[in-house]
């Protein structure tokens, strides 16, 4: 999983802001602490669409402090990171990915959304298609 840690403070109008060291377009705030961590996950997933429309990589968490709140992406929006990721690696446009995986431009639209219900069995025939295997575990 990616669990980033986030920067949670009090603002001056009595809500919470929260900010993402390793995201720095993720901003988020909340009334409390606890609302403030739940939008923050629609804040991070708003920035990781940024990220995937300008063709960026998405960082790596850092290591969060003792103590220091995170904010963890869900598993399949995990599984779309390291997809865009392994494409800008190896130079894939998303054109190339639907031509290799027999499919059209929305299908490949679509499992790059991180708001977007995919398939876990077309994650892993994209991942096949880059030469990587997508693995899942439970600790």
């Amino acid at each position: 999983m990616l669990s980033y840690p986030v920067k949670l403070e009090l603002d001056t109008n009595n809500t919470y802001l929260v900010t993402f060291p390793d995201i720095p377009e993720a901003v988020s705030v909340g009334d409390d602490e606890d609302e403030a961590l739940l939008n923050a996950l629609d804040a991070l997933e708003s920035a990781i669409e940024i990220y995937f429309d300008e063709r960026r990589e998405i960082p790596a968490p850092s290591k969060p402090r003792k103590g220091q709140p995170v904010v963890t992406l869900p598993a399949l929006v995990v599984s779309k990171v390291l997809l865009a990721n392994e494409m800008i690696r190896q130079g894939i446009r998303k054109s190339e990915l639907a031509r290799r995986l027999d499919v059209h431009m929305p299908q490949i639209d679509r499992l790059l959304d991180p708001r977007h219900s995919s398939r876990l069995d077309a994650m892993e025939a994209a991942f096949n298609k880059l030469g990587k295997r997508l693995e899942v575990s439970i600790v």
